[in-house]
């Protein structure tokens, strides 16, 4: 693995940036500023490499940035109503930074964080292991949480694992996610509407005006939200439809098809058919949020001085779902001292 340097923040820190490599043409960089993914070159069908996430060349751009590109979310990933949730009577209140509601673990959340770094790469595999201690208190959650984010490149794989786990000395929530924003096609200029999408759920939590799961599971067959077969992105995202209206397009969490234990399933898939690359998304979470990246407005430049307008990226964010600690039917966020949080999701590249 490469190392070099990546700037300084304003407060002075240096900030690192990580190369990995696999044998199959995939090339990934992370940092440890946001424990964020900046950069993921990918073969196309003809065997040309272009970068599909959205990012910027210089830190203080992720400084600045309201958006979460590439981002290791949490404490608490997606929205929590109202900045509020109770454990065992006791009310928390946390930051508000997406109007009344918390979202994303607040401003200076995990993804505005320096987070320490280990090389743990081995024989067959590029390794890098992420660590950071959230202190009780931070954004108002309670109890200090030693969280860890491990990127790893198989040598013989076009594929980027990530692994979260995390520890507490008192009763919190978690729910830790990474914000990449995709661009199969590797021109970020262009819009992601023609990308064809297949999401294994039956089922989307629908929200209120503001973001906010009612609580209702709702199935997806008869919506403009049913994926489970590849569709064009935006083949309906100007429908009139309510929930449509309120996210200003696809920003809503799909309940996954369930399995048994800590299991890797297949949650996610989308090609682009320019150039013939497949993302394929797998989890352990039960959720996903799928983001059409509907307040990108071009007025924000990323590498090569390139403009991210309008829907040109997408999110699949693997999650429990929103605002869980306010919904008893959804699956718990609960993390106790003596227990472990443990997450994966994996994020796999093709052609064809």
């Amino acid at each position: 693995m490469q190392t070099a340097g990546f700037g300084k923040t304003k407060d002075g820190t240096t900030v690192s940036r990580y190369v990995f490599r696999s044998n199959k043409g995939l090339e990934a960089v992370a940092i440890n500023y946001g424990a964020a993914l900046v950069c993921l070159k990918i073969p196309d069908r003809s065997g040309k490499t272009a970068d599909v996430v959205l990012g910027y060349d210089r830190l203080e751009d992720y400084e600045q940035d309201k958006s979460f590109r590439g981002a290791t979310i949490g404490r608490y990933g997606n929205r929590i109503a109202n900045g509020q949730f109770s454990l065992h009577g006791t009310k928390f209140q946390l930051s508000k930074n997406n109007g009344p509601h918390n979202l994303h673990g607040g401003s200076n959340g995990f993804h505005k964080r320096i987070w320490s770094a280990v090389d743990r790469s081995r024989a067959d595999a590029e390794v890098l292991e992420l660590a950071y201690t959230s202190r009780d208190g931070e954004e108002g959650y309670p109890g200090t949480l030693n969280a860890k984010v491990t990127y790893t490149v198989p040598s013989e794989a076009n594929e980027v694992r990530i692994d979260y786990s995390a520890t507490t000395d008192n009763d919190t929530v978690v729910n830790l996610t990474n914000h990449s924003y995709f661009n199969l096609s590797g021109v970020p200029s262009q819009n992601i509407l023609d990308h064809q999408l297949l999401l294994h759920a039956k089922e989307f939590t629908p929200v209120d005006s503001s973001l906010i799961p009612t609580g209702e599971l709702r199935l997806v067959s008869g919506t403009p939200f049913d994926f489970t077969k590849p569709t064009a992105i935006g083949a309906r995202i100007q429908q009139k439809d309510e929930q449509l209206k309120f996210g200003s397009g696809y920003d809503h969490n799909w309940v996954l098809e369930r399995s048994e234990g800590y299991n890797l399933r297949l949650a996610a898939e989308v090609f682009e058919p320019t150039s013939g690359r497949v993302l394929e998304v797998l989890t352990s979470e039960p959720g996903i949020q799928f983001y059409s990246g509907n307040v990108l407005d071009g007025a924000i430049r990323g590498k090569n001085g390139q403009r991210h307008g309008h829907r040109t990226g997408f999110c699949l964010e693997t999650q429990h779902f929103p605002d869980s600690p306010n919904h008893p039917n959804f699956p718990s966020t609960l993390l106790r001292p003596g227990e472990t949080y443990r997450s994966t999701t994996v994020f796999r590249f093709s052609a064809r």
